[in-house]
């Protein structure tokens, strides 16, 4: 097991590194390409779970998220505005909503309503890895990451942090993990991987800050903020795996699961980092 995630992983490596290397437009189609594969395993435990759903549409509704990430938001010609990722969430809902008319049981349009509004908007928060990079000051040319640029510098602070995290969750609550926390939603979780991560976040937040320049102290709560979001993401797919009684959304990545496994806790972290972000790193 432990072979095959790490294969996995250095396969996934390879695959950003050269995408991050590309840059834009490829990132973003990188991105979309994730969201419709996880959308396609969170509406497939969702329905395990006993929600109906609009697979297709929930889809759509992630990488219409992706597209106004990506799209410029600066003065010109081909600018978009702000608001419009909201108007994109709210036209979702509404769409569902109307979709949902043609069940026969109004429980089950309900139910459908609300099952496709959030399966598309759940997925579609991995948009906020896009975002990222472009609500925050330029890289100072005198940092070590100048010349990534702010937009691929601030996703591999983003990438690695999590990675950090969920790698020292791992080796440090298999060795350590006694005492065990939200044990109803994931049984393996335990305080001291909890911490381990962390902790683990935290000096990497550090790092990335020295490479972006920085404040420190900044940095290392951007490490402890993405840590928490990322643990919350795991636990919330952990949660929806459990409602369906699937151990894994699916068996794509060897030694991972699904690919909705391995971006569980960015769905959280990128949000969350991308609201830090805009307002203390502008």
């Amino acid at each position: 097991m432990l072979r095959e995630r790490v294969t996995s992983a250095a396969v996934l490596i390879g695959v950003l590194v050269v995408v991050l290397v590309l840059g834009e437009p490829w990132i973003a189609a990188a991105i979309a390409l994730i969201v419709v594969a996880a959308a396609i395993e969170a509406f497939r435990l969702l329905r395990a779970a006993g929600y109906p759903s609009y697979p297709y549409f929930g889809a759509a509704v992630g990488v219409a998220c992706v597209v106004v990430a990506a799209a410029p938001t600066a003065a010109g010609p081909n600018a978009i505005p702000e608001a419009v990722g909201l108007l994109v969430a709210a036209v979702a809902i509404v769409l569902a909503g109307v979709l949902a008319f043609r069940e026969a049981d109004p429980r089950q349009g309900f139910a459908a309503w609300m099952a496709t509004s959030f399966g598309g908007l759940y997925v579609g928060s991995l948009a906020f890895v896009v975002r990222l990079g472009t609500v925050v000051a330029p890289v100072p040319g005198s940092a070590p990451a100048a010349g990534l640029g702010a937009e691929r510098a601030w996703i591999v602070a983003l990438v690695l942090t999590v990675w950090v995290y969920d790698t020292a969750a791992y080796f440090v609550g298999s060795r350590y993990g006694r005492r065990k926390f939200l044990a109803h939603v994931s049984p393996s979780k335990s305080y001291a991987g909890l911490a381990g991560g962390l902790a683990g976040a935290v000096v990497l937040g550090v790092a990335a800050g020295w490479a972006l320049g920085v404040a420190l102290p900044l940095a290392a709560i951007f490490g402890l903020v993405v840590g928490l979001a990322a643990q919350a993401g795991d636990l919330a797919e952990s949660m929806l795996k459990r409602a369906a009684g699937a151990k894994d959304s699916g068996t794509l990545i060897p030694g991972h699961g699904g690919v909705l496994d391995r971006v569980d806790s960015f769905l959280f972290a990128a949000p969350l980092a991308t609201l830090y972000a805009a307002f203390l790193f502008r």
